[in-house]
Formats: structure tokens, C-alpha cells, sequence
């Protein structure tokens, strides 16, 4: 499939994908993600090793666009609940816990 990543185009398989992240490790997911094969890989990753190109060169709605297209399965960003869930205070914790809320 040929498809346009940071301006340039790029003929992309499924399997061109698989082999091309074949013994790659997965680095931590923040947000985006691909999962190729049984991992799971951030999107930024997975277009810096298809493409070859620095991350900042391309966006990750281009790269999601792409794999979506070759059949991965790809998800968006954490749910906002998984977020706050760190930034949450000690108190704010132990109350959530509880199930009264803090209000600190």
C-alpha cells in the first residue's frame, strides 16, 4: 500500500511491517499504540523504524492512519481516569479509596 508519511511516500506491507519490527523492543506506551504481532509498540516508534526518519519529522496520526490501513490494530491515547489516577495526592488517594472524596 503506498501511503504518505512526513511528505514522502512509502510502499508499506503488512508483512514489510512485522519483519521490519521483527526483534525490536517495544518501548513504555504513553499514549498512541500499534500492536504488531503480540506487542505493543508507541506509535512514534513504530514510524521511526518503517521510515526511518526522526520522530519530529512525522506526526502520529500519520503513522496510525497507515497501520490502520494495513489491518493493526491500533488505540488512542490512556482514558483520562488513568491519568489523573497518578496525580493524585496521598489524601486524595486513601479518600478515593474510601469512597469519599478529598478536597485538598
Amino acid at each position: 500500500m503506498r501511503c504518505v508519511i512526513a511528505r514522502f511516500p512509502f510502499d508499506l506491507t503488512k508483512t514489510g511491517v512485522l519483519e521490519s519490527m521483527k526483534g525490536i523492543k517495544p518501548e513504555q506506551v504513553v499514549g498512541e499504540s500499534v500492536i504488531i504481532g503480540r506487542r505493543t509498540y508507541p506509535v512514534k516508534q513504530v514510524g521511526q523504524v518503517v521510515t526511518r526518519q526522526d520522530r519530529r519529522d512525522f506526526s502520529a496520526g500519520e503513522v496510525l492512519r497507515a497501520m490502520t490501513q494495513l489491518g493493526f490494530t491500533c488505540r488512542g491515547t490512556l482514558p483520562e481516569t488513568t491519568v489523573a489516577a497518578r496525580v493524585l495526592s496521598p489524601l486524595q488517594r486513601a479518600s478515593a479509596m474510601l469512597g469519599t472524596p478529598a478536597t485538598a
